[in-house]
């Protein structure tokens, strides 16, 4: 997964009095990287495991049963990631997003929702939160995620055809368990529902127009479809340039079917491109980080299921926050090194890729998308 080496880390905590960083403001007054970057969303793994094999993330010949997942203590606590996550938010975070692997499948998570929804913003507001599923538990859980404090879902559904998602997720899972899981999050209250379909040329690309369609007529409008290019994350999915299909292909499908025109984007650093129906029947989103990388815009941190602190999705190496907080650091301390870690960020990752310059990764493993989330 990549050692963290990070002698500032070292010094800091053996340091009596945390010095704070001098560092580059953004426009709202709050932390920036050496990119002018603010920090304003923050993903959490809450673990390492998954119940699917999706080729493209986890996929069986690799993650099989011999496979080690991080054993119990090393994860971090409920109170150890509420605790965390209050420290980042003085920094400029107002977002939340719980991921994996699967974060369903972590014991007790609506206990951590309910505990990092009376976090507040410094002006008071609650923060968003929201989280990333493969669907398989929803049906069951959805209504306790949002009573304990959840705003909103993203559910990971790459094909409507049944044998298709099999194969896809490798385990034999039935597509019509995730349909019902979305229904359930939309009679819970959640929403926006996004649904987020991968696409690999000759696998599922097929799949964009029937599932387009079925989006539109079973779920409405407060329902909103995304297409990702498939991503050269981590070591183990086989990425080829190959079996990409540029986001200006999937608009040019779905426009052919259903009129689309463009639409504004929601907020600064918002990764998907987004288009609305002309005849009114809701939106879609597409995110090209392949083709359009948009690193420049990119306001996100990703915080491991053992607490190391990953400043991109392509990155090899995490910075270790578990140590600081199982040592003797004090909150000024955590929080003054994590404005140092955003501060020296320079990670560009898929510009560099576009620009067909040399491996910006220099070379090394690259950690994989179960272990950060997505």
């Amino acid at each position: 997964m990549g050692e963290s080496v990070i002698p500032l880390v070292d010094q800091r905590v053996a340091s009596s009095v945390p010095r704070i960083p001098q560092l580059l403001a953004a426009p709202d007054g709050l932390l920036a990287d050496t990119l002018g970057r603010p920090l304003h969303d923050l993903r959490i793994s809450v673990t390492d495991r998954c119940n699917f094999r999706c080729s493209y993330c986890m996929p069986k010949e690799v993650f099989d049963k011999t496979y080690q997942f991080l054993p119990q203590p090393s994860l971090l606590s409920f109170e150890e990631i509420t605790r965390l996550a209050r420290l980042f938010v003085p920094h400029g975070v107002h977002k939340l997003r719980l991921t994996g692997g699967e974060p369903l499948l972590r014991k007790g998570l609506e206990t951590l929702i309910a505990m990092l929804a009376e976090l507040r913003t410094p002006a008071g507001n609650p923060l968003d939160i929201t989280l990333t599923t493969n669907g398989s538990l929803l049906e069951r859980k959805a209504a306790a995620l949002k009573s304990a404090g959840l705003k909103r879902v993203t559910v990971s559904l790459d094909a409507l055809d049944d044998g298709i998602f099999r194969a896809m997720n490798d385990v034999d899972f039935p597509v019509s368990d995730v349909l019902r899981g979305i229904e359930a999050a939309q009679r819970a209250g959640l929403a926006p529902i996004k649904i987020n379909m991968v696409v690999k040329r000759g696998t599922n690309d097929h799949e964009i127009v029937p599932l387009a369609r079925h989006v539109r007529e079973r779920f409405g409008t407060g329902v909103v479809l995304r297409f990702i290019e498939f991503m050269d994350v981590g070591a183990t999915n086989g990425w080829r340039m190959d079996a990409v299909l540029p986001s200006a292909d999937v608009v040019q499908r779905l426009g052919e079917a259903f009129p689309l025109e463009p639409m504004d984007a929601t907020a600064p650093g918002e990764t998907a491109q987004r288009w609305r129906y002309v005849d009114g029947g809701g939106e879609i989103g597409v995110i090209s980080s392949v083709t359009q990388a948009f690193c420049r815009d990119c306001n996100r941190a990703r915080l491991s299921t053992e607490g190391k602190l990953f400043l991109c999705l392509f990155a090899s190496r995490g910075h270790d926050l578990r140590a600081l907080l199982r040592g003797d650091a004090s909150d000024a301390q955590i929080s003054a090194v994590i404005g140092d870690i955003w501060g020296g960020r320079n990670d560009r990752y898929s510009e560099l890729r576009s620009g067909q310059q040399a491996d910006p990764g220099s070379g090394e493993r690259r950690v994989e998308m179960h272990y950060i989330g997505g």
